[in-house]
């Protein structure tokens, strides 16, 4: 036999990784290799899937949860797991209602939007509703249950001011410099979601402002044998008093000059205050003022306002068939007893002291629902207005007041 048998090739082809002998190895490593990457592409596929799959699964659940929310009213853990998006409050707008002898309605209308898909039902929703003038709280009032559709809706809120309350914001207006802050403040609690927003409006008014005067008014006694005028008063002037909760006082000063030879002595003079013809107090002085021929003096009197009749004032002052929406005609009319160099006692209505001012407001930004004074109207200038509003863009809860009409905004919170 000779040496060149396959046995001995057989055997180096065998050791030998490049000879053909070593295939079948090399064929069940790409076997494997390939089974590797099909289970790699099917996971990468079913990968793919579920991640497009997910936002489906997502809306589905949303959706059922929502149906969850709304028909089981499960609406706090709604808001809680973030499946409901929190309703905001877009502006808030007030208005005075009917008025009666004792009550003033206030009208709001609170816009609100609701970001979800379906209408709400919130019957566990308790809206706590105050108003304060110069923290005299002159309104308060709860809301409980608030229905609300999808997208931006109005709700409606009634508040009652009591007109009692009246008197002691009068007081505390003239206390604070004639300034009122009007302070609207409500708070919205729901399944443990609570939420403020506020509103403030400034109010001046400069009801005694007018009445210093330099002018000279000549008081005439009309009468025979007697020189007119028996006095001239030469200059006038008025301030608040200490204020009370019963009276709001008012100090007047008339200078005056006796052109005569002879003293006149005014034995007594008297004054009424109205607002809007509603008499709010009178009285008279006590002691004879007495002013020699040719010569100067000064009388003083005290008036005060009854702050118990400021109720009465203020059903007018809201009567816009009266002069005008939250338009008032302040007056104080004077009279003078005057005893004459002849011993005769005459009574003298003093028309050219006559003090006429205008109070105008706008408590809740009414704008032309508001009315105008007279004096505006006829173009004469007369009289000042005392309505100046101003809004101090303050900030409550994290939000700005919108400072262009006294309305409320906020875009983050729940009802507010």
């Amino acid at each position: 036999m000779s040496d060149n048998g396959s046995p001995g090739e057989g055997a180096d082809a065998a050791d030998d990784p490049l000879a053909g002998g070593g295939t079948g190895t090399d064929a069940g490593a790409a076997s494997q290799a390939a089974g590797a990457s099909s289970e790699s592409a099917l996971g990468a596929a079913a990968g793919t899937a579920k991640a497009a799959l997910a936002p489906l699964v997502a809306s589905k659940l949303r959706i059922f949860l929502l149906f969850l929310v709304a028909t089981g009213g499960l609406l706090g853990g709604g808001f809680a797991l973030g499946v409901l998006g929190a309703p905001a409050v877009n502006g808030v707008q007030n208005d005075f209602g009917n008025v009666t002898e004792d009550e003033t309605t206030i009208l709001t209308n609170v816009s609100v939007q609701n970001p979800n898909p379906i209408g709400l039902s919130l019957g566990g929703v308790t809206i706590d509703y105050q108003v304060s003038m110069n923290d005299v709280r002159v309104a308060n009032g709860t809301k409980n249950g608030v229905s609300m559709g999808s997208g931006n809706s109005t709700m409606r809120l009634e508040t009652t001011l009591y007109n009692d309350r009246i008197p002691p914001w009068f007081a505390s207006h003239v206390r604070n410099d004639e300034r009122t802050a009007v302070n609207i403040d409500a708070t919205i609690d729901a399944y443990g979601f609570t939420r403020s927003i506020s509103q403030q409006r400034e109010i001046d008014t400069d009801i005694l402002g007018s009445f210093s005067s330099t002018q000279d008014r000549p008081i005439d006694a009309n009468q025979p044998l007697i020189s007119d005028p028996v006095l001239v008063v030469e200059e006038t002037d008025a301030s608040w008093g200490t204020v009370s909760r019963e009276e709001t006082p008012i100090d007047m000063s008339f200078a005056m000059y006796n052109p005569n030879t002879q003293p006149i002595a005014i034995s007594e003079l008297r004054y009424n205050v109205t607002m809007n013809d509603v008499l709010v107090s009178q009285g008279a002085t006590e002691d004879p003022f007495v002013i020699p021929g040719g010569t100067r003096n000064t009388l003083h009197a005290t008036t005060a306002i009854q702050n118990q009749r400021l109720d009465e004032w203020w059903v007018s002052h809201l009567d816009e068939s009266v002069y005008g929406h939250q338009v008032s005609q302040f007056r104080i009319d004077f009279t003078a007893v005057v005893e004459l160099p002849t011993g005769e006692t005459v009574v003298v209505p003093l028309d050219d002291l006559a003090y006429e001012d205008w109070i105008t407001t706008d408590l809740f930004d009414e704008g032309g629902s508001v009315g105008v004074p007279p004096s505006e109207q006829s173009g004469d200038g007369s009289g000042s207005e005392g309505g100046n509003t101003s809004d101090d863009g303050t900030t409550d809860d994290g939000n700005t007041t919108d400072g262009s009409g006294g309305n409320d905004s906020d875009d983050g919170g729940f009802l507010g």
